[in-house]
Protein backbone atom coordinates (compact mmCIF):
# COMPACT_ATOMS: atom_id res chain seq x y z
CA UNK A 1 0.00 0.00 0.00
CA UNK A 2 1.51 3.31 -1.09
CA UNK A 3 1.80 6.14 1.44
CA UNK A 4 1.72 9.74 0.24
CA UNK A 5 4.39 11.85 1.98
CA UNK A 6 3.25 15.46 2.35
CA UNK A 7 5.63 18.28 3.15
CA UNK A 8 4.56 21.65 4.48
CA UNK A 9 6.35 24.87 3.56
CA UNK A 10 8.43 26.10 6.52
CA UNK A 11 7.71 29.68 5.43
CA UNK A 12 3.92 29.77 4.99
CA UNK A 13 2.65 26.30 5.95
CA UNK A 14 1.31 25.45 2.48
CA UNK A 15 1.72 22.04 0.90
CA UNK A 16 4.82 21.91 -1.32
CA UNK A 17 5.60 19.63 -4.25
CA UNK A 18 8.44 18.81 -6.60
CA UNK A 19 8.77 21.29 -9.47
CA UNK A 20 10.25 19.56 -12.46
CA UNK A 21 11.13 22.83 -14.18
CA UNK A 22 13.58 23.90 -11.46
CA UNK A 23 14.29 20.41 -10.11
CA UNK A 24 13.49 21.55 -6.58
CA UNK A 25 10.67 21.36 -4.11
CA UNK A 26 8.55 24.51 -4.49
CA UNK A 27 5.68 26.12 -2.60
CA UNK A 28 2.87 27.21 -4.97
CA UNK A 29 1.66 29.77 -2.42
CA UNK A 30 4.77 31.82 -1.57
CA UNK A 31 7.04 30.59 -4.43
CA UNK A 32 9.83 29.59 -2.02
CA UNK A 33 12.15 26.92 -3.44
CA UNK A 34 13.91 24.24 -1.41
CA UNK A 35 16.84 21.98 -2.20
CA UNK A 36 16.00 18.31 -1.72
CA UNK A 37 18.83 17.90 0.80
CA UNK A 38 17.61 20.85 2.86
CA UNK A 39 14.06 19.52 2.90
CA UNK A 40 15.20 16.09 3.99
CA UNK A 41 17.12 17.69 6.85
CA UNK A 42 14.07 19.77 7.74
CA UNK A 43 11.88 16.68 7.83
CA UNK A 44 14.37 14.90 10.07
CA UNK A 45 14.43 17.83 12.48
CA UNK A 46 10.63 17.94 12.58
CA UNK A 47 10.54 14.29 13.64
CA UNK A 48 12.94 15.06 16.49
CA UNK A 49 11.11 18.23 17.53
CA UNK A 50 9.52 18.14 20.97
CA UNK A 51 5.85 19.19 20.90
CA UNK A 52 5.06 22.48 22.59
CA UNK A 53 3.60 21.37 25.93
CA UNK A 54 3.28 24.78 27.49
CA UNK A 55 1.13 24.97 30.63
CA UNK A 56 0.27 28.56 31.47
CA UNK A 57 -0.26 29.60 35.05
CA UNK A 58 -3.86 30.31 35.98
CA UNK A 59 -3.23 33.01 38.57
CA UNK A 60 -4.73 35.86 36.54
CA UNK A 61 -7.24 37.99 38.37
CA UNK A 62 -8.63 37.55 41.83
CA UNK A 63 -11.84 37.61 43.81
CA UNK A 64 -13.55 40.90 44.65
CA UNK A 65 -13.33 41.84 48.31
CA UNK A 66 -16.59 42.07 50.19
CA UNK A 67 -18.42 45.24 49.17
CA UNK A 68 -15.70 46.29 46.72
CA UNK A 69 -17.90 45.93 43.63
CA UNK A 70 -21.02 47.38 45.27
CA UNK A 71 -20.43 50.76 43.64
CA UNK A 72 -20.16 49.33 40.15
CA UNK A 73 -22.90 48.65 37.61
CA UNK A 74 -22.84 46.78 34.32
CA UNK A 75 -24.91 46.54 31.17
CA UNK A 76 -25.02 44.42 28.04
CA UNK A 77 -25.61 46.38 24.85
CA UNK A 78 -28.59 44.88 23.01
CA UNK A 79 -27.18 46.09 19.71
CA UNK A 80 -23.62 44.69 19.68
CA UNK A 81 -23.45 42.54 22.83
CA UNK A 82 -20.73 44.58 24.53
CA UNK A 83 -20.68 44.33 28.34
CA UNK A 84 -19.49 47.52 30.01
CA UNK A 85 -18.77 48.39 33.65
CA UNK A 86 -19.03 51.88 35.18
CA UNK A 87 -19.91 53.50 38.48
CA UNK A 88 -23.42 53.13 39.90
CA UNK A 89 -24.22 56.84 39.41
CA UNK A 90 -24.36 56.42 35.63
CA UNK A 91 -28.01 55.81 34.76
CA UNK A 92 -28.14 56.27 30.99
CA UNK A 93 -25.40 56.47 28.41
CA UNK A 94 -24.49 55.01 25.01
CA UNK A 95 -22.38 52.05 24.01
CA UNK A 96 -18.77 53.14 23.23
CA UNK A 97 -18.58 50.53 20.47
CA UNK A 98 -21.76 51.08 18.45
CA UNK A 99 -23.23 54.29 20.01
CA UNK A 100 -26.53 52.54 20.76
CA UNK A 101 -28.42 54.22 23.68
CA UNK A 102 -28.40 52.04 26.81
CA UNK A 103 -29.65 52.15 30.39
CA UNK A 104 -27.59 50.78 33.28
CA UNK A 105 -29.43 47.82 34.78
CA UNK A 106 -27.45 45.37 36.88
CA UNK A 107 -24.66 45.06 39.40
CA UNK A 108 -21.24 43.73 38.45
CA UNK A 109 -20.95 40.00 39.03
CA UNK A 110 -19.38 36.83 37.71
CA UNK A 111 -16.00 38.23 36.67
CA UNK A 112 -12.45 38.24 37.95
CA UNK A 113 -11.06 41.26 39.68
CA UNK A 114 -8.20 42.83 37.67
CA UNK A 115 -4.68 42.49 39.04
CA UNK A 116 -3.41 45.80 37.63
CA UNK A 117 -4.58 49.01 36.02
CA UNK A 118 -2.70 51.68 34.07
CA UNK A 119 -4.44 54.98 34.93
CA UNK A 120 -5.44 57.46 32.24
CA UNK A 121 -2.88 60.21 31.63
CA UNK A 122 -4.52 61.82 28.57
CA UNK A 123 -7.82 63.68 29.03
CA UNK A 124 -10.83 64.03 26.73
CA UNK A 125 -9.74 67.43 25.40
CA UNK A 126 -6.40 66.01 24.28
CA UNK A 127 -8.18 63.09 22.59
CA UNK A 128 -10.34 65.50 20.60
CA UNK A 129 -7.31 67.59 19.60
CA UNK A 130 -5.49 64.41 18.55
CA UNK A 131 -8.23 63.67 16.05
CA UNK A 132 -7.64 67.03 14.36
CA UNK A 133 -3.89 66.38 14.23
CA UNK A 134 -4.61 62.96 12.73
CA UNK A 135 -6.04 64.71 9.65
CA UNK A 136 -2.86 66.70 9.02
CA UNK A 137 -0.70 65.61 6.10
CA UNK A 138 -3.35 63.23 4.72
CA UNK A 139 -3.26 64.36 1.07
CA UNK A 140 -5.81 61.78 -0.08
CA UNK A 141 -8.37 62.71 2.59
CA UNK A 142 -11.55 64.31 1.15
CA UNK A 143 -11.29 68.06 1.71
CA UNK A 144 -14.78 68.33 3.21
CA UNK A 145 -14.22 65.47 5.67
CA UNK A 146 -12.43 67.61 8.26
CA UNK A 147 -15.27 70.17 8.37
CA UNK A 148 -18.23 67.84 8.01
CA UNK A 149 -17.05 64.87 10.07
CA UNK A 150 -18.97 65.08 13.35
CA UNK A 151 -17.72 63.56 16.58
CA UNK A 152 -20.68 61.62 17.91
CA UNK A 153 -19.03 60.48 21.10
CA UNK A 154 -15.72 60.31 22.95
CA UNK A 155 -15.46 57.63 25.61
CA UNK A 156 -12.64 56.84 27.99
CA UNK A 157 -12.67 53.10 28.52
CA UNK A 158 -10.44 50.67 30.38
CA UNK A 159 -9.91 47.77 27.98
CA UNK A 160 -9.27 44.30 29.51
CA UNK A 161 -5.92 42.74 28.65
CA UNK A 162 -4.36 39.44 29.60
CA UNK A 163 -0.62 39.96 30.06
CA UNK A 164 1.66 37.00 29.64
CA UNK A 165 5.19 36.17 30.79
CA UNK A 166 7.14 33.31 29.20
CA UNK A 167 10.61 32.05 28.33
CA UNK A 168 11.33 31.03 24.73
CA UNK A 169 14.00 28.77 23.25
CA UNK A 170 14.32 29.38 19.52
CA UNK A 171 16.17 27.71 16.66
CA UNK A 172 15.94 28.97 13.08
CA UNK A 173 17.84 27.84 9.99
CA UNK A 174 18.16 30.07 6.93
CA UNK A 175 19.25 29.54 3.35
CA UNK A 176 21.50 32.49 2.56
CA UNK A 177 23.49 33.73 -0.44
CA UNK A 178 26.35 36.09 -1.11
CA UNK A 179 26.66 37.56 -4.59
CA UNK A 180 29.94 38.87 -6.01
CA UNK A 181 30.11 40.65 -9.39
CA UNK A 182 33.11 41.73 -11.45
CA UNK A 183 33.99 42.42 -15.07
CA UNK A 184 36.88 41.98 -17.48
CA UNK A 185 37.34 43.49 -20.93
CA UNK A 186 35.37 40.64 -22.48
CA UNK A 187 32.96 39.33 -19.85
CA UNK A 188 30.81 40.22 -16.87
CA UNK A 189 30.88 37.67 -14.04
CA UNK A 190 28.45 36.91 -11.22
CA UNK A 191 29.40 34.48 -8.47
CA UNK A 192 26.71 33.29 -6.07
CA UNK A 193 27.73 31.41 -2.93
CA UNK A 194 25.13 29.48 -0.89
CA UNK A 195 25.18 29.07 2.89
CA UNK A 196 23.19 27.35 5.60
CA UNK A 197 22.91 29.71 8.57
CA UNK A 198 21.63 28.61 11.98
CA UNK A 199 20.63 30.88 14.84
CA UNK A 200 19.67 29.65 18.30
CA UNK A 201 18.94 31.52 21.49
CA UNK A 202 16.84 31.92 24.62
CA UNK A 203 14.73 34.96 25.37
CA UNK A 204 12.48 36.00 28.24
CA UNK A 205 9.27 37.91 27.62
CA UNK A 206 7.34 39.95 30.17
CA UNK A 207 3.90 41.54 30.04
CA UNK A 208 2.98 40.50 26.49
CA UNK A 209 -0.55 41.96 26.10
CA UNK A 210 -3.53 40.26 24.46
CA UNK A 211 -6.84 42.10 24.18
CA UNK A 212 -9.51 40.30 26.23
CA UNK A 213 -12.48 41.92 24.47
CA UNK A 214 -14.02 40.40 21.35
CA UNK A 215 -15.74 43.70 20.49
CA UNK A 216 -12.47 45.48 19.77
CA UNK A 217 -10.30 44.40 16.87
CA UNK A 218 -7.00 42.96 18.16
CA UNK A 219 -5.16 44.74 15.34
CA UNK A 220 -6.58 48.10 16.48
CA UNK A 221 -5.44 47.56 20.05
CA UNK A 222 -2.00 46.35 18.96
CA UNK A 223 -1.69 49.48 16.80
CA UNK A 224 -1.81 51.78 19.84
CA UNK A 225 0.82 49.78 21.71
CA UNK A 226 3.10 49.93 23.54
CA UNK A 227 1.75 50.65 26.99
CA UNK A 228 4.33 51.43 29.67
CA UNK A 229 3.68 48.79 32.30
CA UNK A 230 6.11 50.43 34.72
CA UNK A 231 3.28 52.89 35.44
CA UNK A 232 0.78 50.13 36.27
CA UNK A 233 -0.57 50.01 39.82
CA UNK A 234 -2.52 47.48 41.83
CA UNK A 235 -6.18 47.67 40.84
CA UNK A 236 -8.56 49.82 42.84
CA UNK A 237 -12.15 50.60 41.86
CA UNK A 238 -11.46 54.30 42.39
CA UNK A 239 -9.60 54.41 39.06
CA UNK A 240 -12.86 53.63 37.25
CA UNK A 241 -14.54 56.84 38.40
CA UNK A 242 -15.56 58.86 35.34
CA UNK A 243 -14.62 56.11 32.90
CA UNK A 244 -16.01 52.89 31.53
CA UNK A 245 -14.37 49.49 31.99
CA UNK A 246 -15.01 46.77 29.45
CA UNK A 247 -15.75 43.39 31.01
CA UNK A 248 -13.65 40.70 29.35
CA UNK A 249 -15.48 38.12 27.25
CA UNK A 250 -12.34 36.31 26.06
CA UNK A 251 -10.72 34.57 29.02
CA UNK A 252 -7.03 33.89 29.59
CA UNK A 253 -7.26 30.34 28.25
CA UNK A 254 -8.73 31.55 24.97
CA UNK A 255 -5.98 34.18 24.66
CA UNK A 256 -3.07 31.77 25.00
CA UNK A 257 -2.81 31.01 21.26
CA UNK A 258 -2.52 34.73 20.47
CA UNK A 259 0.12 35.17 23.17
CA UNK A 260 2.10 32.20 21.86
CA UNK A 261 1.88 33.59 18.32
CA UNK A 262 3.19 37.02 19.36
CA UNK A 263 6.03 35.56 21.46
CA UNK A 264 7.12 33.12 18.77
CA UNK A 265 7.02 35.80 16.07
CA UNK A 266 9.09 38.16 18.21
CA UNK A 267 11.62 35.40 18.91
CA UNK A 268 12.01 34.71 15.18
CA UNK A 269 12.41 38.44 14.46
CA UNK A 270 15.15 38.79 17.09
CA UNK A 271 17.06 35.80 15.72
CA UNK A 272 16.62 37.04 12.14
CA UNK A 273 18.10 40.43 13.09
CA UNK A 274 21.42 38.69 13.86
CA UNK A 275 21.79 37.32 10.32
CA UNK A 276 23.88 39.95 8.57
CA UNK A 277 26.29 40.21 5.66
CA UNK A 278 24.31 38.16 3.13
CA UNK A 279 22.67 39.21 -0.13
CA UNK A 280 19.54 37.15 0.56
CA UNK A 281 18.22 35.11 3.49
CA UNK A 282 15.26 32.71 3.39
CA UNK A 283 13.96 30.87 6.49
CA UNK A 284 13.97 27.10 5.98
CA UNK A 285 13.17 25.80 9.45
CA UNK A 286 11.92 27.35 12.67
CA UNK A 287 11.28 25.90 16.12
CA UNK A 288 10.29 27.98 19.16
CA UNK A 289 9.56 26.22 22.45
CA UNK A 290 7.90 28.08 25.35
CA UNK A 291 8.08 27.41 29.08
CA UNK A 292 7.43 29.05 32.46
CA UNK A 293 4.21 30.68 31.31
CA UNK A 294 2.23 32.97 33.57
CA UNK A 295 -0.79 35.24 32.98
CA UNK A 296 -2.25 38.25 34.77
CA UNK A 297 -5.31 40.43 34.23
CA UNK A 298 -4.97 44.18 33.66
CA UNK A 299 -6.99 47.17 32.47
CA UNK A 300 -5.37 49.54 29.94
CA UNK A 301 -6.66 53.08 29.20
CA UNK A 302 -8.08 53.76 25.74
CA UNK A 303 -10.03 56.66 24.26
CA UNK A 304 -12.58 55.59 21.63
CA UNK A 305 -13.93 58.25 19.26
CA UNK A 306 -16.96 57.51 17.12
CA UNK A 307 -17.54 59.92 14.23
CA UNK A 308 -19.96 60.03 11.32
CA UNK A 309 -19.66 61.49 7.83
CA UNK A 310 -21.54 60.95 4.61
CA UNK A 311 -23.66 58.19 6.13
CA UNK A 312 -20.69 56.19 7.41
CA UNK A 313 -19.30 55.66 10.92
CA UNK A 314 -15.59 55.91 11.66
CA UNK A 315 -13.96 54.67 14.86
CA UNK A 316 -10.63 55.99 16.16
CA UNK A 317 -8.62 54.83 19.15
CA UNK A 318 -6.00 56.61 21.25
CA UNK A 319 -3.68 55.20 23.87
CA UNK A 320 -4.87 56.91 27.06
CA UNK A 321 -1.39 56.73 28.53
CA UNK A 322 0.94 57.72 25.66
CA UNK A 323 -1.39 59.54 23.26
CA UNK A 324 -0.68 57.29 20.27
CA UNK A 325 -3.60 57.73 17.86
CA UNK A 326 -4.89 55.41 15.11
CA UNK A 327 -7.95 55.10 12.91
CA UNK A 328 -9.08 54.60 9.32
CA UNK A 329 -9.90 57.59 7.13
CA UNK A 330 -11.97 57.81 3.93
CA UNK A 331 -10.18 58.01 0.60
CA UNK A 332 -10.75 60.77 -1.95
CA UNK A 333 -10.96 58.51 -5.01
CA UNK A 334 -10.54 61.39 -7.46
CA UNK A 335 -7.40 62.62 -5.70
CA UNK A 336 -6.14 59.04 -5.52
CA UNK A 337 -6.53 58.55 -9.28
CA UNK A 338 -4.62 61.79 -9.92
CA UNK A 339 -1.86 60.73 -7.54
CA UNK A 340 -1.66 57.26 -9.12
CA UNK A 341 -1.55 58.76 -12.64
CA UNK A 342 1.25 61.15 -11.61
CA UNK A 343 3.19 58.35 -9.92
CA UNK A 344 2.85 56.15 -13.02
CA UNK A 345 4.15 59.02 -15.17
CA UNK A 346 7.16 59.54 -12.90
CA UNK A 347 8.01 55.83 -12.93
CA UNK A 348 7.60 55.70 -16.72
CA UNK A 349 9.89 58.70 -17.20
CA UNK A 350 12.49 57.16 -14.89
CA UNK A 351 12.46 53.91 -16.87
CA UNK A 352 12.95 55.80 -20.13
CA UNK A 353 15.95 57.62 -18.66
CA UNK A 354 17.44 54.33 -17.47
CA UNK A 355 16.92 52.72 -20.88
CA UNK A 356 18.57 55.71 -22.59
CA UNK A 357 21.58 55.54 -20.25
CA UNK A 358 21.93 51.81 -20.88
CA UNK A 359 21.79 52.45 -24.63
CA UNK A 360 24.59 55.02 -24.30
CA UNK A 361 26.70 52.53 -22.36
Amino acid sequence: MAVLQEYKCPCCGGAIAFDSAVQKMKCPYCDTEFEMESLASYDAELKKEIPDDMSWGDGAGGEWDEGEADGLASYVCKSCGGEIVCDENTAATSCPYCSNPVVMMGKLSGSLKPDYVIPFKIDKKAAKEALGKHYLGKRLLPKVFKDQNHIDEIKGIYVPFWIFDADANGSVRYKATRVRMWSTEDFDYTETSFYSVVREGSLSFEKVPVDGSSKIDDALMESIEPFDFSEAVDFQTAYLAGYFADKYDVDAGESIDRANERIKKSTEEVLASTVEGYSTTTPEYSSVQLKNGNAKYALYPVWLLNTSWNGNTYTFAMNGQTGKFVGDLPLDKKAYRKWLFALTGIIGAALLVIQYLLWLI
